[in-house]
């Protein structure tokens, strides 16, 4: 019969004790974790209060702008970039990475020189390129080279709004990162499953579009919305180019013309962190969502009591198994012989 000492089951386990006495475990202490936990605390506490109570900080003020309408207009039009300007580099880092895969030479070429251009040069500096194309470009002329055989020309930037300026100058430069994690998503899927689609007779394009790019979906999610938080807040540079309708760049020529440039500063950061958070909320459901069905394996229980680990007999209970089905597992002993 099994000792009612060593007796356990699925759902209970029965104290450890030895010699009949149950064993008082003591938490295991950290005084210098502690120590510096309430260090932070207590820092934390006083820059709160210095803010509270700082005059130049102007928090009359910050709650005068913080829902003014050219303020939540500006807002608006951040998040329109910042849409705007993801979608487009999405699809456009789509290609990229297609193109970077690619066993024609020439793709892998063209693609890997768009990404060392964007991904090598300042974003700001772009930018500014995108406010000059319509003096560089002042006019583009279609006809047989060489020749002063001319078709027709235009102007292709003369008079184009500088919101969509805005738009193509981001969404170019965040190509060249999205390509790179599309790549990796891609990469990520087991080629097994490239060689199966073929076997089944599914074209190029089905294969990429319905076996995966859904796949890679859970690589790709995690790092895309980094960067699409990132992209909101890189919506404050496009001041470089000439727009002035950002939060950004409102919140400046508001605290320009009441010469108080701290309040205003606040109401902006203040709109960041909102839109921020809703980004970071709609992020967590989406990979949630695209990692279904890979859920990390559960250990089974160890619930051997202090007694068995003297005794030496081992007892492990699969948490989802039934309480009839635990069994003690004796001890392995030496192997018998065939006689001493």
């Amino acid at each position: 019969m099994e000792s009612s000492n060593t007796r356990t089951t699925a759902g209970a386990q029965s104290p450890a004790v030895i010699d009949g006495e149950p064993i008082a475990a003591i938490k295991l202490r950290h005084p210098w974790r502690t120590a510096f936990a309430i260090i932070l605390v207590l820092l934390l506490a006083l820059f709160v209060y210095d803010a509270a109570t700082r005059e130049e900080f102007q928090w009359g003020r910050v709650g005068q702008y913080l829902f003014d309408a050219r303020i939540f207009q500006a807002a608006g039009v951040t998040l329109a970039l910042t849409v705007f300007s993801m979608v487009l580099a999405v699809v456009m880092g789509l290609i990229l990475a297609v193109m970077r895969l690619s066993d024609n030479p020439v793709l892998k070429a063209i693609s890997w020189l768009y990404l060392w251009l964007f991904r090598g040069t300042p974003v700001y500096v772009q930018l500014v390129f995108w406010g000059l194309l319509s003096t560089i470009y002042r006019q583009v002329s279609v006809g047989v080279p060489f020749t002063d055989i001319e078709f027709f020309s235009f102007s292709p930037f003369t008079g184009m709004d500088l919101f969509w300026l805005a738009v193509l100058g981001l969404a170019f430069n965040e190509a060249a990162y999205m390509a790179e994690i599309v790549r990796s998503g891609i990469l990520s899927v087991d080629r097994g499953q490239e060689e199966a689609a073929k076997a089944l007779g599914m074209s190029w394009r089905a294969t990429m579009l319905r076996i995966i790019v859904p796949q890679s979906m859970r690589v790709i999610i995690p790092p895309t919305g980094n960067e699409l938080i990132s992209m909101l807040k890189t919506t404050s540079l496009v001041t470089a180019l000439g727009f002035t309708l950002d939060l950004y760049a409102r919140s400046r020529e508001i605290s320009a013309a009441l010469y108080a440039p701290v309040p205003l500063l606040i109401v902006a950061s203040i709109w960041y962190l909102i839109v921020t958070s809703l980004l970071m909320v709609g992020q967590h459901y989406l990979e949630a969502y695209y990692a279904r069905g890979i859920a990390p394996v559960k250990e089974k229980a160890d619930n051997r009591t202090a007694a068995q680990l003297a005794t030496g007999t081992v007892r492990t209970v699969d948490p989802t198994a039934s309480a009839s089905n635990d069994e003690a597992i004796p001890p392995a002993g030496p192997p018998k012989g065939d006689g001493a």
